[in-house]
Formats: C-alpha cells, structure tokens, sequence
C-alpha cells in the first residue's frame, strides 16, 4: 500500500470513487469519507450528478461545485488530528482536534422555528448560503437503492405478516414514484413474493431502475400494466411491472375499472411540491418548464393534484386496501393546502410496521467496501449468516440480497441489527 498518489482534482460532472489500496489522503479515515463522497456523485449512484443531486429530488452533496472542490481538497490534506467541518455542503473551517475525533463533523439544513420554512429555506440557498442534504446525500453515505431497500422490505414483509399470512404471493401492491428512495419499492415486493404495479412521470427513472433490476419490466401505457399485473396476481407471480404515468392517473384508472389493490402506498417526492412533485395535467416537460417560469402557480397545481392523489388513496382504501404513508408529507400537504380533512385516515408506515422493530432495538446497519471490490462484500455476507444463524429472518435478506441486488458505484450491503450486534459485526469485518 503506498502511502499517497498523486492529488486528486475533480471538475464538475458525474464522478467516480477511486478503488484499491492506494491512499489518496493522510489516512483511511479521510480516505474513506473522500470515496463515499465522490460515490454520492457516481451516475451509477446519484441522480444527478452534474448538479450535485444524489436523490430525494434536491438532496445534494455539496452546495456547489467550488465547495465540492474544497471538500475533497481538504480531505486530501487533513491530518490524522484535525478535524472539517462542514455546513450544509460547504467546508467552513479545519479544526485542529485529536486522532480519536471525528475527521469530519457535518450539519445541513439546520433552520429553527419560525425561520424553519421553504420559502426561508429557498431565499437562503438562492443565496448560496444552504443545500437540502436529505438523510444521507449530505451525509455522503448514500448507497444507491439498497440504502433504503431493507427497510421498506421489511415495511412489506410486515404488511404481509399482518394482513396477508407472511406472504405477498398472489397479491398486487400498487405505488408511486421510482427516485432515490421509491425505487427500492418493486423489489422489496417481488422479494416478499407479491406483483408490483408502480408508475412515475419520468422516463428516465423508469429506464434506470430496469438497468439497475429494481424493476423487473415496463408497460407501454397503463391499460397493459394493469393487465399484466392482474395476470401476474392471478399466476402467483413476484414480478413487478412499471408505467409512466401520473400517481392520479394510475390511481384514477384502477377505482373507474374497480380494481383493489391489497396493498397501497406512494413514496414521491411530495415533501417538496415545487422541486420533487410533478403535478397531473400536464408532461414532465410542461412541468419543468412551469416551475421555472411561474413557481407559486407550479406549487398550487402540486397541493391540487396531492389533494386528489390522497383522495383516490382513501377512496381504495374504503374498497378493502391496506393503504399506508411513506414518510413524503403527502397527507399533511393534502391536509393543509388541499382540504383533504381526512387525510390522515391512513397510518404511517412506522407506526403501523416498523416500531416493533424499532422497539426491540432494531434498526439499519450499512457498510461499502472502499476497496470497489465484490468479493469483499460476499465475505462480509458470509460473516452475517456465520454470526447470527438463529436470525432466520435476517439470514434470508441477506441470501436474497446476494442474489438479486445490483450494486451502484462502490460495493456494499444493509441489513437490521440490534442492540449490541451492530459492533459485533463491525469488529468482524475489521
């Protein structure tokens, strides 16, 4: 291993996380935060790379290009005693700290009462001054749609568990919204077994998630992806079938030809209503063109067509739906803006799945290989399964994550632990 290379320069674009055992940096520890934050920009892994996005819409890694320049400058020079930090996106100062602090303390986004709204929070970053960081763009620990893929397994599985005696076969769960963290949602169905009916307004996340084999196939309008669907829910098949098409739209189609869906969601980026929702009526094109043109006009038609997203979602739901929230604020907007006065009716995925888990200290445990090697996570796979054998349930994600995901940029894996297994696992690996 040698000691460093030559330094490392980016310019803006998509980027790509140096593999191998060559340090770039003083140590791994910087090392390591200089791959998982030039990862977040690989066009394997983020969205959009040329403007920083990773996912979410407008979860970025840096603020900008100059900031992102300054990040992996200084990591390249920071000591194994010093300490960046960095404010939403932007390095502001190297501390000098000790070996066993933090190489990088980070905060995004920190607005508080009544500042702690978008419009603030827009005058702010048209200024240059913030960035949206998500849960984990910002963070530069994103992993591409495995990151969120256990979780919303395991929100699958227990609706399985709880409606559908443990499996999804022979049912058809429908949803919205194939980005950074909807995608995860056709496989964690077809892995529970169950059909998969999903559409968004993009072509091109479509065409990403069938690369990427989150989808597994793509109807040309939503006549054949309804049909194909029920065709698949009738064999017993774990298939998942993707349109482009408005969640309304899709929605609208199955309560006017009276189809239920056993299980309904949405994961689109309605917690942005200006930047992450498309609102129906009009073509993607429209609709970028809209909210660049005219942006309050582009929200009210977002609050307008969440209002209706919500009430079709209620409307199946009275038809015998499992429905539930994703965490995308789309009830509360439906609720505040649109005068859905019902609109919490259906529950949140946590409270109605996840906080057992929760409760028992369980939660997400993720790790890359900064190597950029494969085998180094198949091993670590082995170690899972030779660690907790009589976890059945975890032993099983593991074995089908080996199997059926497709890695994005560097290599790596996220199971549920609990309490006291997360370092055990940890001082395995290392």
């Amino acid at each position: 291993m040698s000691a460093t290379t030559s330094p490392l320069v980016i310019e803006p674009g998509p980027q790509r996380a140096p593999r191998g055992t060559d340090l770039h940096c003083q140590d791994w520890h910087a090392e390591a935060a200089l791959r998982m934050f030039l990862n977040n920009l690989d066009p394997e892994v983020g969205e959009d790379p040329e403007n920083l996005v990773v996912y979410g819409g407008t979860g970025k890694a840096a603020r900008d290009w100059d900031a992102a320049r300054r990040i992996v400058e200084n990591l390249q020079q920071l000591r194994s005693d010093q300490t960046m930090l960095v404010q939403s996106g932007k390095p502001v100062a190297v501390l000098d700290t000790h070996s066993w602090s933090p190489r990088v303390l980070i905060a995004n986004s920190n607005l508080v009462g009544k500042w702690a709204t978008w419009d603030h929070f827009r005058e702010l970053e048209k200024k240059g001054l913030m960035m949206y960081g998500q849960m984990t763009a910002g963070s530069w620990i994103y992993i591409g749609t495995q990151g969120i893929l256990q979780g919303t397994y395991e929100t699958f599985a227990a609706v399985a568990a709880k409606r559908f005696g443990g499996s999804l076969k022979g049912t058809l769960s429908v949803t919205a919204g194939l980005g950074g963290m909807g995608g995860a949602q056709p496989l964690s169905v077809t892995m529970n077994e169950g059909v998969c009916l999903v559409c968004d307004v993009d072509p091109e996340r479509i065409a990403f998630r069938l690369r990427t084999k989150y989808l597994d196939e793509q109807a040309e309008n939503l006549d054949a992806a309804i049909n194909r669907a029920l065709e698949a829910k009738e064999k017993k098949e774990a298939v998942s079938i993707g349109v482009c098409a408005n969640a309304t739209e899709l929605l609208s189609a199955l309560v006017e030809k009276g189809i239920t869906p056993d299980a309904l969601t949405d994961q689109t980026s309605a917690h942005d209503p200006l930047n992450g929702y498309v609102p129906d009526g009009m073509t993607l094109c429209e609709a970028l063109e809209l909210r660049e043109r005219d942006a309050k006009e582009y929200e009210k038609r977002s609050f307008d067509t969440m209002g209706r997203h919500v009430k079709l979602m209620l409307e199946l739901q009275s038809r015998g739906a499992e429905t539930f929230d994703y965490g995308n604020n789309l009830r509360a907007f439906a609720q505040e803006e649109a005068g859905v006065e019902n609109a919490f009716d259906f529950p949140g995925f946590v409270p109605a799945y996840i906080r057992p888990l929760f409760c028992e200290g369980q939660g997400p445990f993720r790790w890359a290989a900064l190597s950029g090697n494969p085998e180094d996570i198949h091993r670590t796979d082995e170690a899972i399964l030779r660690l907790f054998p009589e976890k059945e349930h975890l032993s099983r994600w593991i074995r089908l994550a080996s199997e059926r995901v497709a890695f994005q940029g560097l290599p790596s894996r996220i199971c549920w632990l609990g309490l006291g297994e997360r370092d055990k696992a940890g001082l395995e690996f290392n």
